[in-house]
């Protein structure tokens, strides 16, 4: 069966600051018509953030769509370059470390590269590991259009949270579970039992 779907319309209905929203018209493999309401996002990126003490880097912001404040790896958006094109997305996770962290690392590993929402949104996420974590000497506090809280936490102790459903944020739901497999196959030495 062909599952493809080809795009014959699309009606701009709104473009935000960084995304774009829009009513597109498909035809299916069968030759039938579907409408689809997508947002169209540039992509974003997310870090799991070891300190040397095993603590993780995590923020806790409120979330106007959610209505709460949530337990968060840090991430951000890929920014759009003066050409039109996007950000690095190693250059960004980078960048937004740094921002939401006052934080920096020596070693970076791309882990992982997933749709966020796919039955509504075009953004792609890549999730990187960062190691070697020390504070930035420069860092001098978050933008102001960043109202977050820094809270490092022990790598077990947010594994306990996330398995008694605590942790309401799926980038971060998915970095504990990767990591902790990847932790287990020893591929994260910084997470080694000592």
């Amino acid at each position: 069966m062909d599952l493809t779907e080809r795009l014959v319309d699309r009606q701009v209905v709104h473009r935000g600051t960084y995304m774009t929203f829009t009513r597109d018209t498909v035809l299916d493999a069968d030759g039938a018509q579907h409408t689809r309401d997508v947002v169209l996002h540039p992509g974003a990126v997310t870090i799991v953030a070891i300190l040397p003490d095993r603590r993780l880097l995590l923020v806790r912001q409120y979330r106007h769509a959610a209505g709460e404040a949530l337990l968060e790896l840090p991430a951000g958006t890929l920014d759009r370059q003066p050409d039109g094109s996007l950000e690095e997305r190693l250059r960004a996770a980078k960048r937004e470390l740094t921002e939401e962290t006052g934080y920096r690392a020596g070693q970076w590993r791309e882990l992982a590269t997933f749709f966020t929402a796919p039955g509504f949104a075009s953004e792609l996420m890549t999730m990187f590991l960062a190691t070697d974590v020390s504070p930035d000497p420069d860092y001098r506090g978050p933008d102001p259009d960043e109202r977050l809280i820094l809270e490092p936490i022990p790598f077990d102790d947010m594994l306990a949270l996330a398995h008694s459903a605590q942790v309401r944020d799926a980038k971060t739901l998915l970095g504990l579970y990767l990591v902790d497999a990847l932790a287990r196959a020893g591929e994260v030495p910084e997470l080694s039992p000592r």
